[in-house]
């Protein structure tokens, strides 16, 4: 499909409609951007002229917006803030050649990539990492990046998925909710509050058939979007809560969650390195993803659940 540029307005004539707005005044915008007044009225009405819309009323001494134009502000934020992103990557690529941009999943990039990136730091002192979070997976086409960390099965348009590793999840609560239990006490488990992930909502169902143990109600509980909330949940005491063994390595050492019954579950699915087409043989990428399936291999395996394997 081809654009035609009469219908893409400048980004000084957005920016000057987003000032106004934000400020409510003409002056005050004039002021921000370093123009004068009747130059920031002209890029407001050349783009009122474009849309064929009326974006502002006036009201006494300040300019408010119309209905057209509190439906358009949302949009026009976004695209320049996407264009200062735009702008900020390419800036920081000049800068440096061994640049590399990576999506991972929120509460892996969280609790297991970034206390080890240390070590790549030291090993790679050239490379400059920009590290994003991303729950599901992009086009990307639309967005700049090198690797994508991906949970799930190794399936991703235009890109090739490379095995990172297996995912164990194990139950665990905090100390106060486990006083008075046996190590392999299993009935105390039937009648206990159970914390879930809204996008796995048959986790414990699935562990408790796996395990032969009888839970009264494995669907019903607290349920929160992100494994991080989670591990915070029972750590507070909310409840007891099936996780990945190696999100939860700081709080296992410090005391603050316990393994209720060491009978780890190995999920259906797994991690996998995402490497878009076209952009495999990078070198700072193929550097990076060595140096995570090293980071992996590294870890003790007393027992399945000690990691991703």
């Amino acid at each position: 499909m081809t654009l035609s540029r009469r219908t893409i307005p400048d980004a000084t004539t957005l920016q000057a409609f987003e000032c106004v707005a934000r400020h409510g005044s003409v002056t005050q915008a004039a002021n921000e951007l370093n123009l004068t007044q009747s130059a920031v009225s002209r890029q407001v009405k050349d783009l009122e002229t474009q849309l064929g819309l009326l974006l502002f009323d006036r009201v006494r001494q300040r300019v408010v917006l119309s209905s057209d134009g509190q439906r358009l502000l949302p949009q026009v934020r976004k695209i320049l803030q996407q264009t200062e992103e735009m702008m900020l990557r390419a800036m920081a690529s000049a800068q440096s050649e061994h640049q590399l941009s990576i999506a991972t999943l929120p509460t892996f990039g969280s609790r297991w990539l970034i206390p080890r990136l240390s070590d790549f730091a030291r090993r790679y002192p050239g490379k400059s990492l920009n590290i994003e979070s991303r729950s599901s997976p992009f086009d990307f086409e639309e967005e700049d990046f090198d690797i994508a960390i991906h949970y799930g099965q190794p399936v991703w348009a235009r890109a090739t998925c490379h095995f990172l590793c297996s995912e164990w999840i194990v139950p665990v609560a905090s100390p106060a909710m486990l006083d008075g239990i046996g190590d392999d006490d299993l009935k105390h488990l039937r009648h206990r509050p159970l914390l879930h992930l809204a996008t796995r909502p048959k986790l414990w169902a699935e562990w408790s058939l796996a395990n032969d143990i009888e839970l009264e109600s494995p669907y019903r509980g607290n349920r929160f979007d992100q494994f991080a909330m989670i591990i915070e949940a029972a750590a507070a005491g909310l409840g007891y809560a099936l996780v990945p063994r190696y999100l939860i390595e700081q709080e296992l050492a410090d005391g603050r969650l316990r393994i209720v019954i060491d009978r780890p579950m190995k999920t259906d699915n797994a991690y996998f390195l995402v490497l878009p087409e076209g952009r495999m043989k990078k070198p700072a990428s193929l550097d990076f993803c060595n140096w995570m399936l090293e980071q992996v291999n590294n870890i003790e395996r007393g027992s399945p659940g000690d990691g991703p394997t």
